[in-house]
């Protein structure tokens, strides 16, 4: 997302995102967030991984998040892999991951064809 773009609202993606403009609202991912310097973040973000070089306010669930050196967050962080480089900075909470947080977008139809799909088949020799 371009500098110079605010989006208000919710969003779902299955790809990674690199924000360097403003989001507001509630952002759900299967993949990764950065937020550049310029990037600003306010509200609930639901991410495999986040990586914080500008700004971002309210709650995040993930399985990792770093805070790069000109990072700044501030709120609630539901995490078991947070890192901070020295520069970065954390104003809030922070509490062991909730499994059932970080989400995947896949429908349930599909994820339980796959699974019947990927059972072992017999070879004939």
């Amino acid at each position: 997302m371009a500098k110079g773009c605010n989006i208000t609202g919710e969003l779902q993606l299955a790809c990674d995102i690199q924000v360097d403009g403003i989001i507001e609202g509630k952002l759900r991912l299967e993949k990764t967030l950065v937020v550049s310097n310029s990037g600003r973040l306010k509200g609930e973000i639901y991410a495999d991984k986040i990586i914080v070089n500008g700004l971002v306010e309210g709650t995040c669930y993930a399985n990792a998040i770093e805070i790069l050196d000109k990072g700044k967050v501030t709120g609630t962080i539901y995490c078991d892999d947070l890192s901070i480089e020295r520069g970065g900075c954390f104003l809030g909470s922070t509490y062991p991951a909730e499994k059932e947080q970080v989400i995947t977008l896949e429908p349930k139809d599909k994820a339980s064809a796959k699974k019947m799909n990927s059972e072992p088949k017999a070879v004939n020799e």
